[in-house]
């Protein structure tokens, strides 16, 4: 059942025929037949739902968490290398296994993508090269000259994004004068003034502080090669370019640049002294109890250095249990770590063998996967007694953040009562994770319902306080839309702030409406600046995950929850947008290149089965159950799943930065799908069960 708009209760209003029913009673079989095609397609979904129930359950922790294998790109592993190179604990084994993933990821030009199936990119090409160079790899080797000879055909290092050219200036491979300038002093400007740190997205906040004494202190490690095979003219590395004209936002924060160049050069010692050290008690405050710095990885590399240079020794407790931290972040496969002597090499351009490969996560999700699992496992129809729903229960409402945090800068008198993403992270809770944890929850029959109820209560009351002043919500910022930092030339690493986004307001109004708080203006604000952020195509765009599939997957069964009614004009767009995506095959997939060319490839992509859940997941909330267009998303999901109960997708559905992070969440693939096969069988949150 779900809530209408007069607020009753009660079963969605009949909706207008669509083109997919149509299409279903000119295909199916008449009569009979059309119902025993039908009910081939529930008995598939049902074995398929008990495969994949089983499969889910059998992955959970002991301790009540699931978590996937969170995989991005090879600069987070090249990263890692160079990092060690520069403290000087490099480790033989470590290095070997490192390279074997890299050398693994190279594709048949020789670059390496930031996506499966991308094209290759010139940075993480860079900068995977320069590893495998660490690694002992050969420049006349045939798979690092190939490479080599793509970079130089690219413009070369000079071409490459300014966090790559850090790296490299950090041995002398680049000039630190040839660098953006970003000066520690950054810290101390106001929280009204433009550029203040708290215009950055948290992620990039906690980049930056650590980078401005980078910046500032320009060390230079002795380079154990020259890469001169990586310019195009290794005489002129940096070949001139003309400033953008003054009168562009450009040209204005070009010619900043250049200000700021001569500021490094005549800054008062003591008070970049001062700057320096308030910005490592800024980076220190910020470390978390297992020792990273907000859970991910690039804060944690950049902070390590920072506060080395700041003469911090490795043996140092911050830097230590910062050390240790990363360690964690680190996937062995095949063989696992490597003993006391670790394993041999391997020659270079091997493939992956039966020697272990180290892949370096960006970032870890136990908490978004463990609500993602449990809201899966649920409307599937496990019993929401069941004894691993309770320790899943359980071990969330152990990780609800009681403090405050960098959010409490724009909202000092809110309570706390976020949940982070995850398992150290009390500093930047997320409200997407939070709406989805009280989701999670409240599908729990657990034990102590007043303590979950005292939880939830907490979680709402933080989200609500969280809302942007437009009506929707960002991901950990509150008004975090300054148009500001994303024009610095230092800013070329993806997006650097935090605005409000379809798929997150979308949950946060979905978790309301669960709650009770349909009514409420702060959700009814939501949901209008949903409705006005529908696209000309009927999609969403999808801030959060690839791409209009997530953000239009995200938004219907939101829309649902709070009463819109499946006949409502936005809600038909839409499902006419999914029936035109569709695939041939089934299932629908859209490929990351959407956030550069959505005409081209909006809703286009090779099928896969989170983005399938995802367009039937928003069907179903619109009322096509029996529709033509779910019957053949569903027989996709129930024909590609393996024995095991699980399903294969090596393309990248999730999103970091649209475009320039891209990401595999290997659990996406299991929880999605089940959900989506569940509501199938048993209706939803917005949908009444179906008997059938």
């Amino acid at each position: 059942m779900t809530a209408t708009t007069d607020g009753s209760t009660g079963a969605l209003p009949p909706r207008a025929p669509s083109a997919s029913d149509a299409t279903a009673e000119k295909t199916a079989p008449p009569g009979p037949a059309r119902t025993a095609v039908r009910q081939d397609t529930v008995d598939a979904a049902r074995r398929a739902t008990a495969r994949a129930t089983d499969y889910l359950l059998s992955v959970q922790d002991p301790a009540g968490w699931w978590k996937g294998d969170l995989e991005t790109n090879v600069t987070m592993d090249a990263e890692d290398l160079l990092l060690r190179q520069f403290l000087g604990i490099q480790d033989p084994g470590l290095t070997a296994a490192a390279a074997r993933h890299i050398r693994g990821e190279q594709c048949a030009d020789g670059t390496w993508a930031t996506f499966y199936g991308g094209p290759g990119e010139l940075s993480a090409t860079i900068e995977a090269y320069v590893a495998l160079r660490l690694a002992g790899d050969a420049p006349d080797a045939p798979h690092m000259a190939k490479a080599a000879a793509w970079v130089r055909g690219q413009g070369g290092i000079a071409a490459a994004r300014v966090f790559t050219r850090i790296w490299l200036a950090l041995f002398g491979w680049w000039k630190w004068d040839d660098l953006p300038e970003l000066p520690p002093e950054l810290l101390y400007f106001p929280k009204w003034f433009p550029l203040n740190i708290y215009d950055f997205g948290c992620w990039a906040r906690q980049t930056i502080v650590p980078l401005t004494i980078v910046s500032a202190k320009r060390p230079v490690r002795p380079a154990p090669f020259a890469l001169d095979e990586l310019h195009t003219d290794p005489r002129r590395p940096n070949p001139p370019r003309p400033l953008a004209p003054a009168t562009t936002w450009d040209g204005v924060f070009q010619r900043l640049d250049k200000a700021l160049h001569l500021y490094h050069k005549v800054a008062l010692r003591k008070l970049r002294g001062a700057a320096m050290r308030s910005a490592a008690r800024w980076i220190i405050e910020r470390q978390e109890n297992d020792g990273c710095w907000g859970g991910i990885q690039p804060p944690a590399v950049y902070s390590i250095i920072a506060l080395h240079l700041c003469g911090y020794d490795l043996d140092h407790p911050v830097l230590r249990t910062g050390l240790a931290s990363l360690d964690r972040f680190a996937v062995w496969r095949e063989g696992g770590p490597p003993g006391p002597d670790g394993p041999g090499g391997g020659p270079p351009g091997a493939a992956r063998g039966s020697a272990p490969t180290r892949m370096i996560e960006a970032c870890q999700s136990p908490v978004w996967d463990t609500c993602l699992a449990t809201i899966a496992l649920a409307d599937a129809g496990l019993p929401a007694d069941h004894p691993q729903l309770v320790k899943a229960a359980e071990w969330m409402l152990a990780e609800q953040i009681d403090r405050p945090g960098d959010w409490s800068v724009k909202r000092p008198q809110l309570p706390s009562g976020g949940w982070g993403f995850e398992f150290e992270n009390d500093n930047y809770p997320d409200i997407d994770d939070t709406a989805e944890v009280v989701l999670a929850l409240r599908r729990v029959q657990h034990p102590d319902p007043m303590r979950v109820d005292a939880a939830v209560r907490r979680a709402v009351r933080w989200n609500l306080g969280m809302q942007s002043k437009n009506g929707a919500w960002g991901a950990f910022d509150v008004d975090n839309t300054s148009p500001f930092p994303n024009r610095l030339p230092f800013c070329d690493f993806g997006e650097v702030i935090d605005p409000p986004s379809a798929d997150v307001t979308a949950h946060v109004v979905e978790m309301l409406a669960d709650v009770g708080r349909t009514h409420d203006p702060r959700t009814r604000r939501g949901i209008a600046w949903l409705l006005a952020e529908q696209e000309s195509s009927g999609a969403w765009f999808g801030r959060w995950g690839t791409n209009y599939l997530y953000g239009t997957g995200s938004v219907l069964p939101a829309l649902a929850a709070a009463g819109v009614p499946a006949s409502h004009p936005a809600v038909r767009r839409a499902v006419r947008w999914l029936e035109r995506v569709q695939n041939d095959d089934g299932g629908w997939g859209e490929d990351q290149r959407s956030y550069q060319d959505k005409e081209k490839w909006a809703g286009r992509g090779a099928s896969t089965a989170s983005q399938t859940a995802w367009a039937l997941m928003a069907l179903l909330a619109a009322g096509e159950r029996d529709s033509e267009a779910v019957r053949r998303g569903v027989r996709w999901l129930t024909a590609t799943q393996r024995e095991d109960g699980s399903w294969d997708e090596p393309y990248f559905t999730g999103t970091g930065f649209p475009w320039d992070f891209s990401i595999n969440y290997h659990l996406y693939r299991q929880v999605f799908p089940l959900t989506a096969l569940g509501r199938y069988l048993n209706g939803g949150p917005a949908g009444a069960p179906v008997g059938a």
